[in-house]
């Protein structure tokens, strides 16, 4: 009895009600809404299970499921458009739900967030004269390098220290540079890449990284999203239905992830992320 009652009450079940409702009126309106909602709760869900960005499992989701569907294909500049919608929201939200943490170094934040955030946008922007199959490469580049990350280095992670951590400047502004400019040009938040880089790279301790790392993808995202929409490069109704998608997921991944083995699953995932980039690589290198 004690469990129905607990389920009736839940605050959350109102908001996962109306998402069903909302999700019901797309996909009678579009299907390919449907199918867009489905691929924004898988990436986001997998996020909350795993503890990845969005983006890296998005951008391959929305390239390749939509023809297995049945559907038109849809472009690279359009993925990356749509997806960076996507990353902003979860990105906020994440931000939103740790704000009174206190592992933020404001000066590791200085150094990186603002390097991070200007070629952020400065990527968002220059991508729109950018070729598809070059956004492609970008990608499939970041994904390999990502799923070195998640299957090599994961556990070779700096030792904690009391008060804020030292670092070099210069390589942390220069991996800001380098993350921020690819991240927007392929619409990411760049966590995947930033957080690897942060720890083994930079030599930051992970709680630091984490809580640092959240707030500095936050302002690239905005950025990015910023000088995407400003070059006319997102198709919101797409985003606002894949953010339909994503907005309940990141909850029950993260309940989830609290029953299962996520070190297991991020394994699985990583070997996942490389083929897709080698699979990405070979429809790049056939058609030059």
């Amino acid at each position: 009895m004690e469990r129905p009652r607990a389920f009736v009450t839940n605050s959350r079940l109102p908001i996962v009600a109306s998402w069903i409702v909302l999700a019901v009126l797309l996909t009678a309106r579009e299907p390919e809404f449907g199918l867009l909602i489905g691929i924004g709760f898988l990436a986001a869900f997998m996020s909350g299970l795993v503890g990845v960005g969005g983006a890296v499992l998005l951008i391959p989701l929305l390239l390749y499921l939509p023809p297995l569907a049945g559907f038109d294909a849809i472009g690279i500049k359009t993925v990356t458009g749509i997806t960076i919608v996507q990353v902003t929201g979860g990105a906020l939200s994440a931000g939103l739900a740790h704000l009174g943490d206190r592992r933020v170094d404001r000066h590791l934040f200085a150094v990186v967030g603002l390097s991070m955030t200007a070629c952020s946008f400065l990527g968002a922007v220059l991508s729109a004269t950018v070729p598809g199959v070059a956004l492609e490469a970008v990608f499939a580049s970041m994904a390999l390098v990502a799923s070195a990350f998640m299957l090599v280095l994961r556990n070779r992670i700096p030792p904690e220290v009391d008060g804020p951590p030292a670092f070099n400047r210069p390589v942390a502004l220069a991996l800001g540079a380098v993350v921020g400019l690819l991240a927007g040009m392929v619409g990411a938040g760049g966590a995947f890449i930033l957080i690897p880089g942060l720890l083994y790279i930079v030599r930051i301790p992970l709680r630091m990284t984490i809580g640092t790392s959240l707030w500095i993808v936050v302002a690239s995202s905005i950025a990015g999203l910023i000088g995407k929409a400003v070059t006319a490069q997102i198709d919101w109704p797409l985003a606002f239905a894949l953010l339909a998608g994503a907005l309940p997921a990141g909850l029950v991944g993260a309940a989830a992830s609290r029953r299962t083995h996520p070190a297991r699953l991020a394994t699985i995932l990583g070997v996942t992320i490389a083929l897709v980039a080698v699979r990405m690589w070979a429809d790049v290198l056939g058609r030059l």
